[in-house]
């Protein structure tokens, strides 16, 4: 059995985190349009996809991934932009929470889950070089 370095099995726990946080991007998006969809054209489900509580802990899991996986490509590759991103990305996610439900939560809200999938997309770039 052949043992990777250390530092090979934390850039690849790294990129996992950074792919993890795509895919959850990915899904916030996703969350939104068929929230969207749904209410919308059914009518129906409103209660359930519009629940605060599911904005505040996909912020949550959002955070700590952001700041688990860029945190760490950033001590690794000292690339600022990256983490910048990101944390604009969670900054406009977070403004979103504050606002009522409607377009301008959803359009803040598709920027900040935009940014941070660019963030992890630049994090797994600069960890490659």
């Amino acid at each position: 059995m052949i043992r990777e370095p250390a530092s090979d099995s934390v850039a690849n726990a790294n990129r996992r985190l950074d792919q993890l946080g795509i895919g959850l991007a990915g899904l916030c998006a996703l969350h939104c349009l068929a929230t969207i969809v749904v209410v919308s054209v059914l009518g129906i489900g409103g209660h359930f996809l519009l629940a605060p509580e599911i904005h505040r802990v996909g912020l949550a899991i959002a955070l700590v991934v952001a700041a688990v996986a860029i945190g760490w490509g950033a001590l690794r590759h000292r690339r600022a932009a990256p983490f910048v991103i990101a944390m604009m990305g969670l900054t406009f996610m977070g403004g979103a929470l504050a606002m009522p439900h409607g377009d301008g939560e959803i359009v803040l809200t598709m920027i900040g889950v935009a940014l941070v999938a660019l963030g992890h997309l630049l994090n797994i770039r600069s960890a490659s070089r």
